[in-house]
């Protein structure tokens, strides 16, 4: 028997095979959970539909993958007909993964002091706001005992030159869970993030990933990056009965790399 035999889910977020997100739903749906998806809508001009084909080519050949539906999270609409479309397909759910983030890359790519007031609030309703907007939604499909999780970063406890603005989203997001577990806990739902080290993801790849790769690696206390694969067993565990005990909290999957205080071995290259 899996652990998520019988359970139902949500899955905000994947964008493609590389995504955190996917990882974890594979772990869930190998363990028995049934999940709906969503995608990042497309363009009305895009005939060729892209961001739903992507995530269609993972959840069409998946047993446990129900529905995929497009989602905008700066549109409550929308994220009440996903609610909708998801109490019709499941009535009530138990687990709730929202995995979103955006920031222009042009903001991203400024110091932050330069930071555009368009770009930050857009960066910081969808990358933060979005959590409580969803939460609200999901009230009511919600099953009492039911876990939320979100995804976050490293750069939201501590500057990390170049993720700039999204860093303070990921502060905002980070203090977000917190406030939502308590206000979520009289019914026994719990609402975690999940800190991963740098991975080659789409999202990555906009925060100079392969620079913090080598960095981490020389780092980090285990001298190498985590995997997709130990990310998803990580959040699948924040999504099942296993952690009901835990609500409010930032779990890091880095190697250790959130605990150095100095750069650790990395000085060894530095040393005469």
């Amino acid at each position: 028997m899996g652990a998520f035999d019988g359970k139902k889910g949500l899955i905000l977020g994947v964008a493609n095979d590389h995504s955190i997100a996917w990882a974890i739903a594979q772990r869930v749906m190998d363990q028995g959970a049934v999940c709906g998806f969503t995608h990042l809508p497309d363009r009305p001009d895009d005939e060729r539909q892209r961001n739903r084909r992507r995530v269609a080519l993972l959840t069409d050949k998946a047993e446990n993958a129900k529905f995929l539906v497009p989602l905008d999270v700066t549109n409550d609409e929308q994220i009440q007909e996903v609610m909708d479309t998801t109490a019709k397909e499941f009535g009530k759910i138990d687990f709730l993964l929202h995995a979103i983030a955006f920031a222009s890359m042009d903001d991203l790519k400024r110091d932050t002091v330069e930071t555009s007031r368009s770009g930050f609030l857009m960066a910081m309703e969808i990358s933060a706001y979005s959590l409580i907007a969803v939460a609200n939604a999901a009230r009511p499909i919600l099953n009492d005992g039911a876990a939320i999780a979100t995804m976050t970063y490293f750069g939201g406890e501590k500057a990390v030159p170049g993720y700039n603005v999204m860093g303070i989203c990921k502060a905002a997001l980070d203090s977000s869970v917190k406030y939502l577990a308590y206000d979520l806990g009289p019914r026994g739902i719990r609402v975690n993030a999940l800190s991963a080290g740098p991975l080659r993801t789409l999202a990555g790849r906009g925060a100079g990933v392969e620079d913090m790769l080598r960095f981490y690696e020389k780092m980090a206390p285990m001298g190498r990056n985590v995997t997709h694969e130990e990310v998803g067993r990580t959040g699948a565990f924040l999504l099942s009965g296993d952690s009901d005990g835990i609500t409010g909290e930032i779990m890091h999957v880095d190697c250790g790399y959130n605990i150095m205080g100095t750069p650790g071995r990395l000085l060894d290259e530095y040393k005469q």
